[in-house]
């Protein structure tokens, strides 16, 4: 019988979405990992940094309320699954120009792909895990099987510069040539998930007239509005990475390491805080108790500006482990919490305003701060982080009592 459950269909699929994540992660987190360094290197300012990547996240999640929408109208997520992965293609082709214009573009198309495909994801993980392994254990695993991608990613341009004994232009361009390999990869293992899921029947069908019938919750607008300021003081790893290169704290090989290093916190973080979410709601029976364990975010966004704006080497490294607990528990608690209260047949639009908030959020943040970066304004980057976060915990006690009282 042990057996049996641990190779049930919901387990399977579950694993199976891990492993696309984890090779999606690769492509786009090995990317990221070196793209401020790359934009350095072509003279781009920190402020037009902050700006791009920021516009770039903002579209990648603002985009995936249409998505979410449209994919619980119509019930084709996988449509939209294969065709957000497929646009992972853009990434390699990073490696062949040293235009920035055509790399905004590019880094422009690879987060659009990233918006199309989530919400429909996110849906059918939640869908399949609900009532069967936990919510929160399916995203913490998820999760964590993502950040052994964004581990590998970074690692393929620590590995480049390693070997080439150099870390100019051209060995940036041969990192994102060689990305090329866990796309092709993610796509075989894609058609495979397809096939094994369609044959399981894992998947609901959506209801037009559920659809309609059912609401979002007030819960769940305070729940957006804490996202967005939590996230909104939450200093982004292009600021940082701009930050290590420009005072050559870190060789550019040690900054994708150290890149490397927080995502494998992340994916530990990943799976220790899913299990405390859903042993919480089990010792409670109430299926909104693990919203406790979100309290941690606003804590920890307030000290890592001052750990990894720092010129201590021991400091940012501090910084980057924080770095890795926060986007665990980002991606993996603020997910599970969406599936407990949004009902299912809005779940992509739930998904969708969610990340529509989490986006506005990053572009708002990451362009404030690299613009007061390149002002040498740091104190006033950790002082609006402060403030940002006193209101995110407002805004909890404020969801935690309206949960309280509906429970």
């Amino acid at each position: 019988m042990e057996k049996e459950s641990k190779f049930s269909p919901a387990v399977t699929a579950i694993i199976l979405f891990g492993v696309i994540s984890l090779l999606g992660d690769a492509v786009y987190e090995g990317a990221r990992s070196a793209n401020s360094q790359y934009f350095n290197l072509l003279s781009v300012s920190a402020t037009q940094v902050g700006l791009f990547f920021g516009i770039g996240e903002f579209i990648g999640y603002a985009l995936r309320l249409a998505a979410g929408i449209f994919s619980d109208r119509t019930g084709r997520y996988w449509l939209f699954i294969f065709l957000g992965y497929g646009m992972l293609v853009v990434v390699p082709l990073m490696g062949f120009t040293m235009n920035w214009n055509i790399l905004i573009i590019l880094i422009m198309m690879e987060r659009i792909g990233k918006a199309l495909r989530s919400p429909s994801k996110d849906t059918i993980i939640s869908a399949v895990a609900q009532n069967q392994v936990g919510v929160g254990f399916a995203f913490g695993l998820q999760e964590a099987l993502d950040q052994i991608g964004a581990l590998v990613g970074p690692l393929i341009f620590t590995i480049v510069f390693f070997i080439t004994g150099r870390n100019e232009l051209t060995q940036y361009q041969l990192g994102y040539k060689a990305l090329i390999i866990p796309f092709v990869l993610l796509m075989i293992f894609l058609i495979f998930a397809y096939k094994k899921i369609e044959k399981e029947n894992l998947i609901k069908e959506v209801h037009v007239k559920e659809y309609k019938e059912e609401q979002l919750k007030p819960t769940f607008w305070i729940y957006t509005a804490f996202t967005f300021f939590a996230t909104l003081g939450f200093l982004n790893f292009s600021v940082i990475g701009y930050h290590l290169k420009a005072e050559g704290i870190f060789s550019d090989g040690n900054i994708t390491l150290l890149y490397a290093l927080a995502m494998g916190i992340d994916a530990i973080t990943a799976l220790l805080f899913g299990k405390i979410y859903d042993n919480m709601k089990s010792k409670t029976g109430i299926k909104t108790s693990g919203l406790l364990t979100l309290l941690v975010i606003p804590f920890l966004s307030v000290v890592l500006p001052i750990f990894t704006l720092s010129n201590s080497k021991a400091l940012v490294i501090i910084g980057m482990i924080v770095f890795g607990i926060i986007m665990g528990v980002h991606e993996t608690i603020m997910r599970s919490a969406i599936a407990d209260i949004v009902p299912f047949y809005k779940r992509g639009t739930g998904y969708g305003v969610f990340n529509t908030a989490y986006g506005l959020a990053l572009l708002g943040g990451s362009s404030l701060m690299g613009f007061l970066y390149d002002k040498d304004m740091i104190v006033t980057i950790i002082t609006i982080a402060i403030l940002f976060e006193m209101i995110a915990l407002l805004l909890y006690y404020k969801m935690n009592k309206m949960v309280k009282i509906n429970s």
